[in-house]
């Protein structure tokens, strides 16, 4: 990736390589900045194979930071920004990291965390951060370093990894790739999505989110341009969309819901017209979204299955969004995927079983030896999803085994009646938890908020359901709720939906 920055910067050098706002930054101004953060970077003692965290909305500062990392062949550690304390201490413990850069909104929760830190760290302020006792400013060791490139031994293809997962079951876990993606990969995932050098892409998540901070990659890969959102906010998106013709995006599917949920007369406003690749992973993504979009957008959504861990397993491609409702796609070239039963053997097509990846994309759990252990059998990774194939070899998550209800002893998987619920006019979202029963041990419960002015009681969306799925799937109950508690990458929080109707219960199945 170092040595992309360096050839984009000597072929392309005054092609906008970034934009934020007003600002635009060159391929040349790119490397040089990348170059003086790498040496800015040694010269606090960051040597190759360390790592460091970044806590920032997306920038550009975060941008030269990822890239002086590059240059350095260090590694870095992108921090939720929600987190805050001990959540903040207990990866900056765990992960090692020998410093820390911070945004400007995120200067003082990080201060709040440095008496819990174990060892001694660099703290660093990204531009327009001010930079307390103790601190140090980012901007200011970058006008001091060095802008010629740092000589260190390069790696080929996307370098050593480290993101912390979402920790919605526990402790977060640092998913690491020591050794990185071999570049035959790495070009192999540009040509699934069609990335081109002339691409524009839209950077509309958090960037701690693993897939935002790798489509970011390929498209530096492909020395494309990347256009910044801070925050997301949809008209906006559709507002730059416009301005800078852009033709790629991830996004989670809460935030294409967003830009759907806005006034038909705002999005007829913006020309998305060049848009190209509207790629989609993080969350299940409802067939009602798909279909709306495309009507909007045309035929250009991709559908990604994958983790932090395990990397992109499934795609399922434009042409096969309408004609296979519920799929996450087929494997690509390189994915090894296996669906088992809980005695390890594999399962039919059409029965439900724990799907099992193996690529050369399969990160281990950093110091955690025994996690790592429990996901892997064979060299194959599971993150606890449940799937079926069916007789195309068209994949479909049911769910993770986690969220699995076992109701009377019968599995129910929370995904399919979701989808059911999700189909109706007027569900916004929708929850499918298991709560106690003297009968049945676990009831199946819909919480649902709907759309603003849609009427849907109890009963209705009971009736809707019968028919559609099997009985001993269908909710006995249904809450309604104003929204639904989810994280940033659009993940439901089961857990934090569940807790209330098991407290007291004595059990939590």
């Amino acid at each position: 990736m170092a040595d992309l920055l360096r050839v984009h910067a000597a072929l392309q050098p005054d092609k906008p390589a970034l934009i934020e706002g007003d600002r635009v930054v060159t391929w040349a101004a790119r490397d040089e900045r990348a170059n003086r953060a790498a040496n800015a970077l040694r010269s606090l003692g960051v040597d190759p194979g360390d790592r460091v965290a970044v806590m920032a909305f997306n920038s550009i500062a975060g941008f030269e930071v990822s890239g002086g990392l590059s240059k350095l062949e260090a590694i870095g550690v992108p921090i939720n920004f929600r987190l805050r304390g001990a959540e903040l201490a207990y990866i900056l413990n765990d992960s090692g990291v020998r410093a820390v850069c911070a945004g400007p909104e995120f200067v003082e929760h990080l201060e709040a965390a440095r008496s819990e830190v174990r060892s001694s760290l660099s703290f660093l302020a990204l531009a327009g951060a001010p930079a307390p006792d103790g601190w140090l400013s980012f901007e200011d060791l970058l006008a001091a370093a060095s802008s010629e490139q740092p000589e260190v031994e390069e790696v080929e293809g996307l370098g050593a990894t480290m993101i912390y997962t979402s920790g919605t079951t526990g402790h977060p876990k640092g998913a690491y790739r020591p050794h990185g993606v071999p570049l035959e990969q790495v070009m192999h995932t540009i040509g699934m999505f069609d990335l081109r050098q002339d691409d524009v892409h839209l950077m509309a998540g958090p960037g701690y989110h693993s897939a935002v901070g790798f489509f970011s990659a390929l498209t530096t890969a492909c020395g494309g341009t990347i256009v910044i959102m801070s925050r997301f906010d949809a008209e906006d998106a559709l507002a730059l969309m416009q301005r800078h013709r852009v033709s790629t995006t991830f996004m989670a599917p809460t935030l294409l819901h967003r830009i759907m949920d806005l006034p038909e007369e705002v999005r007829a406003r913006h020309d998305v017209s060049w848009l190209r690749a509207l790629i989609l992973g993080a969350a299940p993504c409802p067939f009602s979204l798909k279909q709306s979009a495309t009507d909007y957008f045309g035929e250009v959504l991709y559908e990604f299955y994958g983790a932090t861990e395990t990397g992109i397993n499934l795609l399922l491609r434009p042409e096969d969004q309408l004609r296979k409702p519920g799929s996450a796609g087929l494997p690509p070239d390189g994915q090894e995927i296996l669906l088992l039963d809980d005695d390890g053997n594999p399962v039919p097509d059409g029965v439900p079983g724990e799907l099992w990846a193996r690529s050369v994309w399969l990160a281990t759990y950093y110091n955690r030896p025994d996690a790592t252990a429990r996901s892997m059998r064979d060299g194959y990774f599971s993150v606890g999803d449940i799937a079926y194939r069916d007789a195309e070899g068209y994949y479909y998550i049911c769910d993770r085994k986690i969220d699995m209800i076992i109701s009377g002893g019968v599995n129910v998987y929370p995904a399919e009646v979701e989808a059911c619920l999700h189909a109706h006019p007027a569900v916004a979202d929708v929850a499918v938890i298991g709560v106690p029963d003297d009968n049945w041990g676990e009831a199946v419960k819909a919480v649902v908020a709907l759309h603003p002015g849609a009427r849907a009681g109890e009963p209705e969306l009971l009736d809707w359901c019968r028919g559609r799925i099997a009985d001993y799937k269908r909710p006995r109950s249904v809450d309604f709720v104003a929204d639904l508690p989810r994280d940033m990458a659009g993940k439901l929080l089961k857990r934090q939906i569940r807790e209330p109707y098991w407290e007291g219960a004595g059990r939590r199945i």
